[in-house]
């Protein structure tokens, strides 16, 4: 079978599971991944034979895929902010979203040095290597109380050469130093149980699930206990950046105002959606 043959087959079976622009994103992923090969790569290769192991590795691949396991997990591999990360079951995947809160962060404070940030809830390790890369000497601390996702936020630091200092604990027990921060960063658990029935299966049944879902009594619990963190660890004019469920993104926003934070600010993300926070914390 030519490549141009098994290109046309494997499209065929995942019909229907992706729409077609993400089809041919994740085509290009399992060719990098078996072949090594980009799209001209692809373009210049269709008329060669593939040989029959690689012709059952990629149909292997697109065996899981059908099955709903999400293409970053097979590869072990997940962009954010142009950089690769590893990944696996038990870690949460990076979302483009999020690197739109790390934008923010990024345009607010790349004129400052030796910034101290907090990245809560660490996951790979993204937040808080691409602030450790993209801000000018700042001190990164990242919390996770997963021991699973912390070997990947090491694995990750490690490879982009970042000095990150991870702590494994539980955020509900944990508190850093008083007025130790200049910026916090969260991005917790923010789906209800009552959302999960619209979620795609390749979401909601691989991804952790304590990464992903909250309370369904008080869904903005972990911002709440966030909120106290910030409280605690930032110095005077600190900020804290806060990723958001659309659905509770209003209930976030009054809580802190109802705290006295000033200058709070809820930002849509590039689909129109309320996805980010920012308020400023005066003592």
């Amino acid at each position: 079978m030519t490549v141009r043959e098994e290109l046309i087959e494997v499209r065929k079976r995942l019909d229907g599971i992706y729409d077609h622009r993400e089809r041919e994103a994740v085509i290009l992923l399992i060719f990098s991944h078996v072949k090594g090969w980009g799209r001209v790569d692809l373009i210049i290769n269709e008329g060669k034979e593939l040989s029959t192991f690689t012709k059952n590795e990629i149909d292997g691949i697109v065996d899981r895929l059908i099955l709903g396991e999400p293409i970053q997990y097979i590869t072990g591999n997940a962009r954010f902010f142009g950089m690769d990360f590893k990944v696996g079951p038990g870690v949460l995947i990076p979302r483009p979203e999020t690197e739109e809160l790390v934008d923010w962060i990024i345009e607010d404070c790349k004129d400052r040095e030796d910034l101290s940030v907090l990245d809560i809830g660490a996951g790979s390790g993204c937040i808080a290597i691409a602030l450790y890369r993209h801000l000018a000497f700042p001190k990164v601390l990242a919390i996770d109380v997963s021991e699973v996702a912390l070997k990947y936020a090491e694995e990750n630091s490690r490879i982009h050469k970042c000095k990150v200092d991870l702590i494994h604990a539980d955020m509900y027990d944990w508190l850093p130093a008083k007025q130790s921060l200049d910026v916090v960063v969260g991005n917790p658990p923010y789906i209800a149980p009552d959302e999960a029935a619209d979620m795609d299966v390749r979401v909601k049944d691989f991804e952790p699930y304590e990464a992903l879902f909250v309370s369904e009594d008080d869904p903005i619990r972990p911002y709440k206990r966030i909120e106290e963190i910030a409280i605690h660890g930032l110095r005077p004019g600190g900020k804290i950046y806060l990723e958001l469920n659309p659905r509770f993104a209003e209930n976030v926003s009054s809580y802190f105002k109802s705290k006295k934070w000033q200058d709070v600010e809820v930002r849509v993300d590039s689909y129109g959606k309320k996805r980010m926070m920012k308020a400023v914390f005066r003592d």
